[in-house]
């Protein structure tokens, strides 16, 4: 009995482990995506350690798990950064993010029920609000503004009837994200009647005009994004 109940901490002493590294995973990605560490930061363990409490091995796991999204770049010996950012990265990712949206749409649009419905019309109705929010000059909500818009962009497909495609153009749309949190890439009225549109089109079961006006959406958001000048010179290294 008493081999067994070690055997069962053990197990949930791992579990917890585990708990613990996927969370931590989670929050450095999600300051890697909306650049509270910044493209071309040094990632040193012994200060990530300190912000995420958790030790140097855990740290390597997750910044090699990182390394393979893209996201961070191992140095060899030098350690990791933060992947860098480049126009024609972000011409590349949103060409790719089009492509799989465009297919999952379709896909999304003939398969759709009342409930896929009722799951669009919410999502766009907390986008708009927070698109408002954005219109009124408070960036100070820029992050929940991004969450709402993928959320928006995630139901248009949530139809599509495959997990590993909604996954794919989810890891996608982050990168994507990243571009326009470095940018802070906010188009206004612009982008606001795009998703109106998209709604619209969704509810007609119109995939065509969708797809017309998502090509338009993404690309609108590339140029607005260069038009900034943010990504025409190198990232300045972060101390």
């Amino acid at each position: 009995m008493r081999k067994s109940k070690i055997s069962e901490e053990a197990v949930q002493t791992d579990l917890l482990a585990e708990t613990v590294a996927e969370s931590n995973y989670q929050r450095i990605r999600r300051d890697i995506i909306f650049g509270r560490l910044a493209p071309g930061q040094k990632l040193k363990l012994d200060n990530l350690k300190a912000t995420y409490e958790t030790s140097v091995s855990t740290l390597r796991e997750i910044l090699n798990r990182l390394t393979s999204e893209g996201l961070v770049v191992a140095e060899g010996q030098r350690g990791f950064e933060v992947a860098r950012v480049s126009i024609a990265d972000l011409r590349e990712i949103a060409a790719l993010r089009l492509l799989l949206e465009e297919h999952a749409l379709e896909q999304s649009f003939e398969q759709g029920d009342l409930e896929w419905e009722a799951l669009l019309v919410s999502a766009h109705h907390k986008l708009a609000r927070m698109e408002a929010v954005m219109a009124s000059g408070d960036t100070g909500q820029a992050e929940d503004w991004k969450r709402y818009d993928w959320e928006f962009h995630q139901a248009l497909i949530a139809a599509c009837g495959s997990r590993l495609l909604m996954e794919t153009h989810s890891a996608v749309f982050d990168k994507y994200l990243r571009y326009q949190m470095v940018a802070l890439s906010y188009r206004g009225g612009v982008a606001e009647q795009e998703h109106r549109q998209l709604l619209d089109a969704a509810l007609k079961r119109d995939s065509t005009k969708a797809k017309d006006i998502l090509k338009r959406h993404i690309q609108g958001g590339v140029e607005h994004a260069l038009g900034k000048g943010l990504l025409s010179s190198p990232v300045k290294q972060a101390k």
